[in-house]
Protein backbone atom coordinates (compact mmCIF):
# COMPACT_ATOMS: atom_id res chain seq x y z
CA UNK A 1 0.00 0.00 0.00
CA UNK A 2 1.96 2.81 -1.35
CA UNK A 3 2.15 6.00 1.04
CA UNK A 4 0.99 3.75 3.86
CA UNK A 5 2.76 0.85 4.35
CA UNK A 6 6.01 2.78 5.03
CA UNK A 7 4.64 4.70 7.56
CA UNK A 8 3.64 0.87 9.59
CA UNK A 9 7.12 -0.85 8.99
CA UNK A 10 7.67 -3.31 12.00
CA UNK A 11 11.28 -3.35 11.95
CA UNK A 12 11.43 0.91 11.97
CA UNK A 13 8.93 1.01 14.82
CA UNK A 14 11.00 -1.28 17.38
CA UNK A 15 13.74 0.81 16.55
CA UNK A 16 11.81 4.02 17.35
CA UNK A 17 10.48 2.21 20.59
CA UNK A 18 13.95 1.27 21.55
CA UNK A 19 15.25 4.44 21.12
CA UNK A 20 12.35 6.13 23.37
CA UNK A 21 12.84 3.85 25.79
CA UNK A 22 16.82 4.90 25.41
CA UNK A 23 15.41 8.18 25.78
CA UNK A 24 13.49 7.66 29.03
CA UNK A 25 15.13 5.25 30.61
CA UNK A 26 17.10 7.76 33.09
CA UNK A 27 13.86 10.23 33.60
CA UNK A 28 12.62 10.37 36.82
CA UNK A 29 8.80 9.72 37.42
CA UNK A 30 6.85 9.34 34.72
CA UNK A 31 6.15 11.52 31.99
CA UNK A 32 2.18 12.58 30.70
CA UNK A 33 2.18 13.51 27.12
CA UNK A 34 -1.15 14.30 25.97
CA UNK A 35 -2.34 13.93 22.09
CA UNK A 36 -5.18 16.52 21.49
CA UNK A 37 -6.82 15.29 18.06
CA UNK A 38 -9.66 12.55 17.37
CA UNK A 39 -7.58 11.10 14.61
CA UNK A 40 -4.72 10.20 16.63
CA UNK A 41 -6.91 8.99 19.46
CA UNK A 42 -8.06 6.41 17.04
CA UNK A 43 -4.77 5.89 15.52
CA UNK A 44 -3.69 5.30 18.71
CA UNK A 45 -6.10 2.59 19.70
CA UNK A 46 -5.98 0.63 16.97
CA UNK A 47 -2.28 0.37 16.74
CA UNK A 48 -1.82 -0.68 20.21
CA UNK A 49 0.47 2.12 20.81
CA UNK A 50 -0.24 3.20 24.54
CA UNK A 51 0.88 -0.79 25.43
CA UNK A 52 4.39 -0.45 23.46
CA UNK A 53 5.61 2.68 25.36
CA UNK A 54 7.82 2.39 28.16
CA UNK A 55 6.28 2.68 31.79
CA UNK A 56 7.90 6.20 31.84
CA UNK A 57 5.90 7.59 29.28
CA UNK A 58 1.62 8.15 30.25
CA UNK A 59 -0.13 8.86 26.85
CA UNK A 60 -3.63 10.45 27.40
CA UNK A 61 -6.34 11.45 24.59
CA UNK A 62 -7.23 15.33 25.76
CA UNK A 63 -10.33 17.71 23.71
CA UNK A 64 -9.52 16.66 19.70
CA UNK A 65 -13.16 15.10 19.20
CA UNK A 66 -15.18 18.56 17.41
CA UNK A 67 -18.29 16.32 18.17
CA UNK A 68 -17.32 15.22 21.83
CA UNK A 69 -16.61 18.86 23.32
CA UNK A 70 -19.80 20.50 21.75
CA UNK A 71 -21.66 20.97 25.08
CA UNK A 72 -25.33 19.88 25.51
CA UNK A 73 -26.84 23.15 25.16
CA UNK A 74 -25.76 23.51 21.22
CA UNK A 75 -27.69 20.31 21.07
CA UNK A 76 -30.58 21.04 22.48
CA UNK A 77 -30.66 24.45 20.53
CA UNK A 78 -30.12 22.30 17.07
CA UNK A 79 -32.99 19.91 18.48
CA UNK A 80 -35.35 23.30 18.63
CA UNK A 81 -34.37 24.39 15.79
CA UNK A 82 -35.51 21.01 13.73
CA UNK A 83 -39.20 21.21 15.74
CA UNK A 84 -39.69 24.13 14.35
CA UNK A 85 -41.89 24.08 11.05
CA UNK A 86 -40.50 24.69 8.15
CA UNK A 87 -36.92 24.05 8.69
CA UNK A 88 -34.27 21.59 7.86
CA UNK A 89 -31.76 20.86 9.88
CA UNK A 90 -28.65 19.61 7.78
CA UNK A 91 -25.45 17.98 10.03
CA UNK A 92 -22.81 15.64 9.61
CA UNK A 93 -23.84 12.35 10.58
CA UNK A 94 -22.08 12.02 14.28
CA UNK A 95 -24.34 14.61 15.62
CA UNK A 96 -27.50 13.55 14.62
CA UNK A 97 -26.84 10.75 17.61
CA UNK A 98 -25.53 12.73 20.64
CA UNK A 99 -27.34 13.12 23.31
CA UNK A 100 -29.42 16.24 24.38
CA UNK A 101 -30.78 17.14 27.62
CA UNK A 102 -33.86 15.03 26.85
CA UNK A 103 -33.48 13.79 23.19
CA UNK A 104 -31.45 13.94 19.81
CA UNK A 105 -31.60 14.69 16.53
CA UNK A 106 -32.14 10.99 15.16
CA UNK A 107 -35.10 10.78 18.07
CA UNK A 108 -36.29 14.03 16.44
CA UNK A 109 -35.85 12.72 13.02
CA UNK A 110 -38.43 9.53 13.85
CA UNK A 111 -40.85 12.12 15.13
CA UNK A 112 -41.07 13.81 11.89
CA UNK A 113 -38.57 16.42 12.51
CA UNK A 114 -37.01 16.90 9.12
CA UNK A 115 -33.50 16.20 9.67
CA UNK A 116 -30.71 14.84 6.88
CA UNK A 117 -27.14 13.80 7.14
CA UNK A 118 -24.71 15.71 4.71
CA UNK A 119 -20.98 15.24 3.79
CA UNK A 120 -20.20 18.19 3.22
CA UNK A 121 -21.56 21.93 3.76
CA UNK A 122 -22.20 22.33 0.04
CA UNK A 123 -24.29 19.17 0.12
CA UNK A 124 -26.55 21.73 2.62
CA UNK A 125 -26.73 24.40 0.20
CA UNK A 126 -27.98 22.12 -2.52
CA UNK A 127 -30.51 21.05 -0.20
CA UNK A 128 -31.10 25.29 0.53
CA UNK A 129 -31.44 25.35 -3.25
CA UNK A 130 -34.14 23.09 -4.23
CA UNK A 131 -35.77 23.93 -0.72
CA UNK A 132 -36.66 27.55 -1.47
CA UNK A 133 -39.39 27.71 0.70
CA UNK A 134 -38.03 25.97 3.75
CA UNK A 135 -35.10 27.18 5.91
CA UNK A 136 -31.81 25.32 6.26
CA UNK A 137 -30.04 25.46 9.06
CA UNK A 138 -26.03 23.72 8.67
CA UNK A 139 -24.76 22.71 11.99
CA UNK A 140 -21.68 24.54 12.15
CA UNK A 141 -19.22 21.83 14.45
CA UNK A 142 -15.46 21.44 14.33
CA UNK A 143 -12.46 23.26 14.76
CA UNK A 144 -10.24 24.60 11.99
CA UNK A 145 -10.19 21.68 10.21
CA UNK A 146 -13.56 22.04 9.03
CA UNK A 147 -14.50 26.12 9.97
CA UNK A 148 -12.99 27.19 6.55
CA UNK A 149 -15.70 24.95 4.42
CA UNK A 150 -18.32 26.46 6.36
CA UNK A 151 -17.08 29.82 6.00
CA UNK A 152 -16.39 29.12 1.82
CA UNK A 153 -20.16 27.69 2.47
CA UNK A 154 -21.67 31.13 3.64
CA UNK A 155 -19.30 33.21 0.69
CA UNK A 156 -21.23 30.68 -1.49
CA UNK A 157 -24.62 30.75 -0.19
CA UNK A 158 -24.35 35.10 -0.78
CA UNK A 159 -22.77 34.29 -4.15
CA UNK A 160 -25.97 32.56 -4.81
CA UNK A 161 -28.51 34.46 -3.31
CA UNK A 162 -29.59 31.82 -1.31
CA UNK A 163 -31.24 33.49 1.66
CA UNK A 164 -32.71 30.36 3.10
CA UNK A 165 -28.93 28.84 4.30
CA UNK A 166 -28.49 29.42 7.80
CA UNK A 167 -25.21 28.04 9.86
CA UNK A 168 -25.80 27.20 14.01
CA UNK A 169 -22.66 27.89 14.88
CA UNK A 170 -19.75 26.53 16.94
CA UNK A 171 -16.20 26.19 16.07
CA UNK A 172 -13.89 26.02 18.25
CA UNK A 173 -9.97 26.65 17.61
CA UNK A 174 -6.47 25.41 18.98
CA UNK A 175 -4.03 25.67 20.97
CA UNK A 176 -6.36 28.34 23.46
CA UNK A 177 -7.22 25.04 24.99
CA UNK A 178 -4.27 23.28 25.19
CA UNK A 179 -2.69 26.45 27.18
CA UNK A 180 -6.04 25.83 29.80
CA UNK A 181 -5.29 22.29 29.76
CA UNK A 182 -1.10 23.16 30.33
CA UNK A 183 -2.43 25.51 33.70
CA UNK A 184 -4.28 22.64 35.16
CA UNK A 185 -2.45 21.68 38.29
CA UNK A 186 -4.25 18.05 38.78
CA UNK A 187 -3.13 17.43 35.08
CA UNK A 188 0.49 18.24 34.47
CA UNK A 189 1.05 17.72 30.60
CA UNK A 190 4.73 17.56 29.77
CA UNK A 191 4.20 17.82 26.16
CA UNK A 192 1.29 17.70 23.45
CA UNK A 193 1.34 15.87 20.39
CA UNK A 194 -0.61 18.89 18.45
CA UNK A 195 -3.41 18.41 16.37
CA UNK A 196 -2.17 17.42 12.65
CA UNK A 197 -5.49 18.19 10.59
CA UNK A 198 -5.91 21.32 12.47
CA UNK A 199 -2.46 22.72 11.94
CA UNK A 200 -2.62 22.32 8.37
CA UNK A 201 -4.94 25.14 8.57
CA UNK A 202 -3.58 27.12 11.52
CA UNK A 203 0.39 26.11 10.71
CA UNK A 204 2.91 24.88 13.27
CA UNK A 205 4.07 28.58 14.32
CA UNK A 206 0.61 28.21 16.01
CA UNK A 207 1.88 27.07 19.11
CA UNK A 208 4.46 28.92 19.76
CA UNK A 209 2.71 31.46 22.29
CA UNK A 210 2.07 27.86 24.38
CA UNK A 211 5.44 26.48 24.38
CA UNK A 212 7.10 29.62 25.24
CA UNK A 213 4.64 30.86 27.97
CA UNK A 214 3.74 27.30 29.62
CA UNK A 215 7.27 25.72 28.77
CA UNK A 216 5.20 22.96 27.48
CA UNK A 217 7.30 21.15 24.27
CA UNK A 218 4.77 20.60 21.14
CA UNK A 219 5.27 18.22 18.53
CA UNK A 220 2.89 18.37 14.95
CA UNK A 221 2.71 14.76 14.41
CA UNK A 222 0.94 12.75 11.52
CA UNK A 223 -1.63 10.16 12.20
CA UNK A 224 0.38 6.97 10.86
CA UNK A 225 2.32 4.59 13.57
CA UNK A 226 5.53 5.92 13.09
CA UNK A 227 4.50 9.07 12.59
CA UNK A 228 2.85 9.15 16.45
CA UNK A 229 6.46 6.81 17.67
CA UNK A 230 8.55 9.61 16.25
CA UNK A 231 6.08 12.17 17.82
CA UNK A 232 6.26 10.52 21.08
CA UNK A 233 10.05 10.42 20.84
CA UNK A 234 10.87 13.96 20.07
CA UNK A 235 8.75 15.35 22.91
CA UNK A 236 10.67 12.87 25.12
CA UNK A 237 13.83 14.01 24.11
CA UNK A 238 12.50 17.48 24.91
CA UNK A 239 11.10 16.67 28.04
CA UNK A 240 14.36 14.97 29.32
CA UNK A 241 16.00 18.16 28.45
CA UNK A 242 14.04 20.07 29.66
CA UNK A 243 13.19 22.39 26.58
CA UNK A 244 9.99 23.37 25.53
CA UNK A 245 9.62 23.78 21.84
CA UNK A 246 7.73 23.91 19.20
CA UNK A 247 8.83 20.71 16.50
CA UNK A 248 7.03 19.74 13.40
CA UNK A 249 7.35 16.01 12.53
CA UNK A 250 4.47 16.22 9.74
CA UNK A 251 6.14 18.52 7.58
CA UNK A 252 5.04 16.57 4.51
CA UNK A 253 1.42 18.23 5.16
CA UNK A 254 1.79 20.76 7.79
CA UNK A 255 3.78 24.08 7.12
CA UNK A 256 4.86 26.91 9.76
CA UNK A 257 2.16 29.22 8.84
CA UNK A 258 -0.33 26.71 7.49
CA UNK A 259 -2.75 27.32 4.85
CA UNK A 260 -3.39 31.42 4.29
CA UNK A 261 -6.00 30.70 2.14
CA UNK A 262 -7.82 28.84 4.31
CA UNK A 263 -7.15 31.34 7.20
CA UNK A 264 -7.99 34.37 5.00
CA UNK A 265 -11.42 32.64 4.63
CA UNK A 266 -11.79 31.95 8.00
CA UNK A 267 -11.33 35.54 9.16
CA UNK A 268 -13.58 37.08 6.42
CA UNK A 269 -17.00 35.07 7.81
CA UNK A 270 -15.56 34.32 11.04
CA UNK A 271 -14.66 36.33 14.64
CA UNK A 272 -13.25 34.89 17.86
CA UNK A 273 -15.15 34.80 20.72
CA UNK A 274 -15.62 33.04 23.94
CA UNK A 275 -16.74 29.23 23.74
CA UNK A 276 -18.06 26.40 25.91
CA UNK A 277 -16.13 23.37 25.79
CA UNK A 278 -18.08 20.18 27.40
CA UNK A 279 -16.43 19.03 30.42
CA UNK A 280 -13.70 21.98 30.41
CA UNK A 281 -16.45 25.06 30.72
CA UNK A 282 -15.96 28.34 29.23
CA UNK A 283 -12.58 29.58 27.38
CA UNK A 284 -11.64 33.03 26.91
CA UNK A 285 -11.39 33.50 22.83
CA UNK A 286 -11.35 29.66 22.17
CA UNK A 287 -14.44 30.14 19.41
CA UNK A 288 -15.73 31.68 16.20
CA UNK A 289 -18.85 33.49 15.78
CA UNK A 290 -20.46 34.50 12.17
CA UNK A 291 -19.48 38.20 11.75
CA UNK A 292 -22.23 40.80 11.90
CA UNK A 293 -21.28 41.23 8.28
CA UNK A 294 -23.20 37.97 7.73
CA UNK A 295 -25.68 37.62 10.36
CA UNK A 296 -28.23 37.25 7.30
CA UNK A 297 -26.51 33.52 7.63
CA UNK A 298 -26.72 33.36 11.56
CA UNK A 299 -29.37 30.97 12.73
CA UNK A 300 -28.81 31.91 16.01
CA UNK A 301 -29.69 35.28 15.14
CA UNK A 302 -32.01 34.76 12.37
CA UNK A 303 -34.37 32.34 14.37
CA UNK A 304 -36.30 32.58 17.55
CA UNK A 305 -36.81 29.24 19.33
CA UNK A 306 -36.69 28.40 23.16
CA UNK A 307 -34.42 25.92 24.11
CA UNK A 308 -34.77 24.10 27.30
CA UNK A 309 -31.93 24.09 29.94
CA UNK A 310 -29.64 21.95 29.21
CA UNK A 311 -29.13 19.20 32.00
CA UNK A 312 -25.45 16.75 31.56
CA UNK A 313 -26.74 13.22 31.86
CA UNK A 314 -25.48 12.03 35.78
CA UNK A 315 -22.96 9.66 35.56
CA UNK A 316 -21.27 10.10 32.30
CA UNK A 317 -17.49 11.16 33.21
CA UNK A 318 -17.20 12.80 29.30
CA UNK A 319 -15.74 15.88 30.45
CA UNK A 320 -13.10 14.28 32.88
CA UNK A 321 -12.32 12.10 29.79
CA UNK A 322 -11.86 14.89 27.63
CA UNK A 323 -9.76 16.31 30.05
CA UNK A 324 -7.76 13.27 30.20
CA UNK A 325 -7.73 13.24 33.91
CA UNK A 326 -9.84 9.52 33.73
CA UNK A 327 -9.66 6.99 31.30
CA UNK A 328 -13.31 5.77 29.67
CA UNK A 329 -13.09 2.22 31.22
CA UNK A 330 -12.88 4.48 34.88
CA UNK A 331 -16.57 5.51 33.90
CA UNK A 332 -19.52 3.64 35.35
CA UNK A 333 -21.53 3.56 32.71
CA UNK A 334 -18.88 2.52 30.23
CA UNK A 335 -19.54 -0.80 28.66
CA UNK A 336 -22.74 -0.79 31.20
CA UNK A 337 -25.76 1.11 29.79
CA UNK A 338 -23.36 3.82 27.30
CA UNK A 339 -22.65 1.67 24.33
CA UNK A 340 -21.95 2.81 20.71
CA UNK A 341 -25.63 0.95 20.27
CA UNK A 342 -27.10 3.52 23.01
CA UNK A 343 -24.69 6.38 23.36
CA UNK A 344 -24.95 8.41 26.79
CA UNK A 345 -22.03 10.33 26.19
CA UNK A 346 -20.75 12.13 23.13
CA UNK A 347 -17.10 10.27 23.57
CA UNK A 348 -19.22 7.18 22.48
CA UNK A 349 -20.96 8.52 19.93
CA UNK A 350 -18.41 10.10 17.84
CA UNK A 351 -15.77 7.93 15.52
CA UNK A 352 -13.08 10.30 16.87
CA UNK A 353 -14.24 9.70 20.22
CA UNK A 354 -12.10 7.92 23.14
CA UNK A 355 -14.69 6.05 24.00
CA UNK A 356 -15.79 4.49 20.79
CA UNK A 357 -12.04 4.14 20.38
CA UNK A 358 -11.66 1.81 23.67
CA UNK A 359 -14.79 0.48 23.25
CA UNK A 360 -13.69 -0.59 19.56
CA UNK A 361 -10.37 -1.38 20.30
CA UNK A 362 -9.65 -1.77 23.98
CA UNK A 363 -6.86 -0.83 26.07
Amino acid sequence: MKYSAEFRDPALARGLLAAIAETVAGYRGKMTLMEVCGTHTMAIYQHGIRALLPEGIRLISGPGCPVCVTPVGYVDHAIALARLPGTIVATFGDMVRVPGSSSTLLREKALGADVRIVYSPLDALTIAEHNRQQTVVFLGVGFETTAPTVAGSILEARRRGLDNYLVLAAHKTMPTPMAALASDPELQVDGYLCPAHVSAVIGANAYLPLAKKHRVPCVVTGFEPLDVLQGVLMLARQVVTGEARVENQYSRYVKPDGNPRARAILDEVFAPCDARWRGIGEISGSGLKIRTAFAYFDAARQLCVTVEEPVEHGGCLCGEILKGKVRPKECPLFRTVCTPEDPVGACMVSSEGTCAAEYKYGC
